[in-house]
């Protein structure tokens, strides 16, 4: 169909091909509902000259589905090449991510969630009416959860959430088409890189110390040593429990088949904690927002926030961040030559090494996953969200961030009379400050 005169489509016609893709970023950041809603209804996939889009749900499937064609080949440049999640489909793939599963314990969600709403109820009476939601809360509150139930000890919450910052801003917002200029872009990646070391320095000294403590312990246990002697030497870090996932992967024994040595264990463990802080709190933030700007949600939500089943508030979480999710799209990059959609009007021949987004926005506002999806109904099919992701590379800790998020926007919203002083302040793509008030 040819685009009407003014509309998203023929603006990019006309736009001159050097700066296309900066015209889709512009309508992706300023108004991606009708951007995309243009795109499903007129070119379901739009080829521009730096990378392809694709915004039907069911292409979006489609590719998230094969991932050995459309791959995380540019995650490669910005994480270990041995950790999971830079390998697509292959035996290490699978192993330890369903290993790191296992781990993540899913009969573990109430003690997490109760530890959560602790965590929030601990900084929320100490803020005394007011706080920047973002460093202080947003982020603090999964920090202290990657000691508390991950077991990352031993080092300040501010730490780890820098180095968290800078991997998430290297990998998922300073790629090509992402159109950083080049000495903003070389200095995430020489911030990444050094956080990265940092990281990998403290990450060894975990280990090794957590690792000898469990065999001294195993070993002395059988010695009549004084109890007294027994509990000075074994003292616990401050939140540092008896079962933490870092523990947990320790005190298990693998055959050499599974290769899942204490070298996996340190390189998963920081996996953990790059994955968790900066993607909740921007989910979490972002759904503040939305609520507190919209009355008739908030009120409801606010009723909801007051039941003791947490089902019906957490449905109204989800459906808000269709509105706002962290990021409208997934990237990947073909390894071989592919055409999506086939036997369809659009059917598109996508050439081997194209980077490819998948609009998974887009998606969760296609009429094939939801009714009416313009307008705002809490309760819709989890199935057809992409909130964590979709397929092989879907969110590690999926099952925690269900928990985690919902409840620390409960918390917020339990507060009496809170209101935000301006919106949510960005340094880029990332939450950098949002400050309330409350009574």
């Amino acid at each position: 169909m040819n685009p009407e005169a003014g509309s998203y489509l023929a603006r990019y016609d006309r736009e001159p091909d050097e700066t296309k893709l900066r015209l889709v970023r512009k309508f992706m950041a300023q108004e991606p509902l009708g951007f995309f809603k243009e795109l499903r209804e007129n070119r379901p996939v739009l080829v521009t000259p730096q990378c392809t889009l694709v915004a039907l749900y069911d292409d979006v499937i489609e590719m998230l589905n094969m991932p050995e064609i459309f791959t995380v080949a540019l995650y490669h440049p910005k994480m270990a090449n041995d950790y999971l999640m830079a390998h697509d489909g292959d035996a290490l793939h699978y192993r330890e991510k369903s290993i790191m599963q296992g781990m993540l314990n899913r009969d573990d969600l109430p003690r997490v969630r109760r530890m959560t709403e602790n965590v929030c109820k601990s900084i929320l009476q100490k803020a005394g009416g007011k706080i920047d939601a973002v460093p202080d809360y947003c982020r603090m509150v999964p920090a202290t959860l990657v000691q508390r139930y991950f077991g990352l000890v031993g080092i300040d919450r501010e730490d780890l959430m820098e180095w968290s910052y800078w991997a998430q801003v290297d990998t998922f917002y300073n790629q090509p088409f992402d159109l950083v200029p080049p000495d903003e872009s070389k200095k995430i990646t020489d911030s990444h890189n050094a956080a990265s070391e940092k990281l990998g320095e403290y990450i060894t000294a975990l280990i090794l110390c957590r690792s000898l403590k469990l065999k001294l312990k195993s070993l002395l246990a059988p010695l009549r040593t004084p109890k007294r002697f027994l509990k000075n030497l074994f003292a616990k870090e401050p939140h540092e429990t008896h079962d933490d996932i870092v523990t947990r992967m320790l005190r298990t024994s693998f055959p050499e088949e599974v290769d899942f040595d204490i070298k996996r264990v340190g390189i998963n463990a920081g996996g953990l904690l790059i994955g968790t802080i900066e993607t909740t709190a921007q989910a979490t933030v972002q759904a503040i927002q939305y609520l507190l700007q919209r009355p008739e949600l908030l009120d409801a939500a606010r009723k909801a926030a007051r039941l003791d089943d947490p089902g019906q508030f957490d449905a109204i979480v989800w459906e808000a961040l269709r509105f706002v999710p962290i990021s409208p799209y997934m990237f990947r990059q073909t390894a071989s030559d592919y055409s999506i959609a086939k036997g369809s009007q659009h059917e598109t021949l996508i050439k081997a090494g194209t980077n490819v987004l998948a609009l998974t926005q887009s998606a969760m506002f296609d009429n094939k996953a939801f009714d009416d999806p313009d307008s705002f109904k809490a309760g819709r099919n989890w199935y057809h969200y992409f909130t964590f992701g979709y397929g092989s590379h879907e969110c590690l800790g999926k099952y925690v961030g269900m928990v985690m998020i919902p409840e620390m926007v409960r918390q917020i919203l339990l507060q009496p009379g809170v209101a935000a002083k301006r919106d949510i302040q960005y340094d880029g793509h990332m939450p950098k400050s949002y400050k309330l008030t409350w009574t």
